[in-house]
């Protein structure tokens, strides 16, 4: 996807100084470099994983998913693909069916592994006007999934999705909004809203960082937070951790490093590096927590082998005694064990 790919919302992030500085009690925090999220990802809303949401696949409005979707759902995907063809032979314009169909090529589910096949279901699904399958198909020439990398190709079917409400399509035009050229982050954060507001966590967490750092919209500390807290409290690791910062600093919310930690927990508990390395400082130095060293240098060593590098919890590290070290290190090696 020449031209398009870039490591999630990065571009908000740019020049943007590491989360902590190395001194043991640093005054404030800032966003971090580090890639949170992905740029075009196939969320069709905030707490579905894949391509197709299939509680949105109805034989009618009101009509509850039928035994194509419910198998697919429950994860019987040989059931799911010979429901969907029974459902594609009494009438043949199922679009939703066709949709379903193709999804389980694209994932291998029940069926070989076949993007090309999928390809060509999605097509099918979309030129019958289905948003999930114009979605997907969006998806595939934004990725080369089947089919070559075509944005130009992927625009129009972003739009016929998002035009029927489909949260995954509005976010994605977004992103492409901030990485067209020219950028247009105005555009993108109207789009964010809207897809926000049909629940999408990944649009809250942009376009409340637009909100903080002022990118298209009025720099506003207080919106970033709602829109920050709204993804956190949907599980969105990457805005835990900027949440988390805001709260540490007491920028556009109370200061309340307690609750900070909690959010830093949170995002860690995912395996997130970079939550872990902030969690492993506020428990090593008692900021939010009651001081923890071993605790601090477990989560030190998790970032650290995630690539989070930081001298200064190295330091502290190396000053425990062989004791501590062996219960840190069992620590560890039962949080991998538990993973």
């Amino acid at each position: 996807m020449s031209g398009v790919r870039i490591a999630g919302l990065a571009w908000l992030l740019a020049g943007a100084t590491p989360v902590f500085a190395q001194a043991p009690l640093p005054p404030t925090l800032t966003p971090s470099k580090t890639p949170l999220t992905t740029a075009i990802a196939p969320i069709p809303g905030a707490k579905t994983g894949g391509i197709i949401d299939p509680a949105r696949n109805f034989l009618a409005p009101g009509v509850m998913p039928d035994a194509a979707f419910a198998a697919f759902q429950r994860g019987y995907y040989v059931t799911a693909l010979r429901e969907a063809m029974k459902r594609i032979d009494a009438e043949p314009n199922d679009a939703p069916a066709m949709t379903l169909v193709g999804e389980l090529y694209r994932e291998g589910l029940g069926v070989r592994r076949d993007p090309e096949e999928a390809v060509r279901w999605y097509r099918l699904a979309a030129d019958r006007g289905d948003p999930q399958g114009a979605f997907a198909l969006a998806i595939s020439y934004l990725r080369g999934w089947g089919v070559k990398e075509d944005v130009k190709a992927a625009l129009p079917l972003l739009e016929l999705a998002a035009a029927a409400g489909h949260p995954g399509a509005t976010y994605n035009l977004g992103m492409l909004a901030i990485q067209s050229e020219p950028s247009d982050p105005a555009k993108a954060a109207a789009l964010f809203r809207r897809a926000a507001d049909l629940g999408n966590n990944e649009a809250a967490y942009a376009l409340g960082l637009q909100y903080l750092q002022g990118r298209g919209v009025t720099r506003d500390g207080p919106r970033a937070a709602q829109w920050l807290k709204r993804a956190a409290d949907d599980n969105l690791a990457a805005a835990q951790i900027d949440y988390a910062i805001m709260l540490f600093n007491g920028d556009g919310v109370p200061a309340d490093e307690a609750a900070a930690a909690r959010y830093f927990r949170k995002a860690a508990a995912t395996n997130n590096p970079v939550a872990a390395n902030r969690l492993a400082r506020l428990l090593a130095t008692g900021r939010g927590v009651p001081k923890n060293m071993i605790e601090a240098m477990t989560w030190h060593i998790l970032a650290r082998a995630a690539g989070v590098q930081d001298e200064w919890l190295d330091g502290q590290l190396n000053s425990l005694s062989p004791r501590d070290r062996a219960t840190v290190e069992e620590a560890v090696r039962r949080h991998i064990g538990g993973a």
